[in-house]
């Protein structure tokens, strides 16, 4: 816990130097404060906005974030240093991991206040938008750590993060995205804070969860840090 924590630290002490990663973090709780306070349409269904930019930042934000950071360092040579260091993998993401989720559930209390939610809707709001950036670092975990640089990473992020966000948001308009999106994790966040979790739902999240860990598992085995 205490190399996790020193990792954890020196990202924060960074974030200042990075303007690209730390862009991620707040794009998407602005256009939601600019879009709810600008545009106003008869029928729009009730936090609309919240519901749709909320979804878009879990699939963007922490997952290009945490490939940037993991991919920049190896390509640095930085984790590698750290590893032969005694610092194990589990140690580096959960301090790296830790650093986005913190960052990114800033930006979730903003989006959440933004919405119109009861005390324990927003206690879910939150809960869900939390699961979700947790699959997104994984996600981006597993592409920094099988990329061999920052570009290679940003190329394999890029058709990852455009599924991710914007299948849900296509889904409303189309059933044929629908029957795709249902499947993502990000469909499901998107479900969710619209609607509340459902067993089918969770189900499909947990095997996302999963499939997330595992291939940020295979990934690291297959690199050279292993």
């Amino acid at each position: 816990m205490r190399n996790g924590w020193l990792i954890f630290r020196r990202q924060l002490q960074d974030t200042p130097k990075n303007r690209t990663v730390l862009i991620q973090f707040v794009l998407f709780p602005a256009l939601t404060l600019l879009m709810n306070s600008a545009v106003k349409i008869e029928g729009m269904p009730k936090n609309f906005f919240v519901t749709l930019f909320a979804t878009m930042y879990v699939g963007m934000a922490p997952l290009t974030a945490t490939a940037a950071i993991i991919a920049e360092e190896k390509e640095k040579n930085t984790l590698r240093v750290l590893m032969f260091s005694g610092v194990r993998p589990q140690e580096y993401l959960a301090g790296v991991g830790g650093y986005v989720l913190l960052l990114c559930m800033a930006g979730a209390g903003i989006l959440c206040a933004a919405g119109e939610y009861t005390a324990p809707q927003r206690t879910g709001f939150l809960a869900v938008m939390a699961a979700g950036i947790l699959v997104s670092i994984l996600l981006g975990g597993a592409i920094g750590v099988a990329s061999p640089s920052q570009m290679t990473a940003t190329s394999v992020t890029v058709p990852v993060m455009l599924l991710l966000a914007f299948a849900p948001m296509l889904s409303i308009f189309n059933a044929r995205v629908d029957a795709v999106a249902q499947y993502l994790y990000s469909g499901q966040v998107s479900r969710m804070l619209a609607d509340g979790a459902k067993g089918v739902g969770v189900l499909i999240f947990a095997a996302n969860l999963l499939a997330a860990a595992g291939l940020f598992a295979a990934a690291y085995k297959r690199s050279k840090l292993a």
